[in-house]
């Protein structure tokens, strides 16, 4: 049950030495530390601290924005490490997710953050519904992986020779389409 700070400045100009302060009293194990917008969704020790969680073990951040610049990508992080049996602790926004409260909470901004998907996706459906009237609409072009190619590189991603954004990039698909690619395989 190790205790692990992630820690992210956006700039090499700003001093990641506020947030690290503020972290010492949870007498932090392991520091994940980068200098990174949060917008750059390749955050390479986002990607460590999360592959080096175990179950039982706890992330302690500054404040929200620090983990993730978006309701959505904020909830992907978390459901990742709740997947891992793993509680995130936010100084700023007082949340711990080992406490009901902070359950609670976390519930909330998920529910927050569908309501805004399903209106956002109304909208969508409306306009590709007049582009269509207007004959405007192309649709979405899926890029195509030869059965070979796949079953290379993700043999290599099972031997932890790639991780899951290597893998990704290497096929040059996003990583959402990868999981949605592995899932439709059956894989793991």
């Amino acid at each position: 049950m190790a205790h692990i700070a992630y820690v992210r400045v956006s700039t090499a100009e700003q001093n990641e030495a506020r947030q690290i302060e503020a972290l010492k009293k949870h007498n932090i194990d392991k520091w994940f530390t980068e200098k990174v917008s949060g917008k750059n969704m390749n955050r390479p020790q986002l990607e460590a601290m999360l592959d080096y969680v175990r179950e039982g073990d706890t992330v302690y951040i500054h404040d929200f924005s620090r983990l993730a610049r978006s309701t959505k990508d904020l909830l992907t992080i978390v459901e990742k490490l709740q997947n891992k049996k793993v509680h995130l602790v936010s100084n700023k926004e007082n949340l711990d997710t080992s406490t009901p409260t902070g359950k609670l909470m976390l519930t909330m901004i998920a529910a927050i953050n569908e309501f805004e998907r399903e209106n956002l996706l109304e909208r969508q459906r409306e306009g590709i519904a007049i582009a269509k009237e207007q004959g405007k609409f192309k649709g979405g072009q899926v890029k195509r992986i030869d059965d070979k190619t796949f079953t290379e590189a993700y043999e290599r991603y099972q031997r932890r020779e790639l991780t899951k954004t290597q893998l990704a990039a290497e096929l040059k698909i996003s990583r959402p389409t990868l999981d949605k690619l592995i899932k439709d395989k059956g894989l793991k």
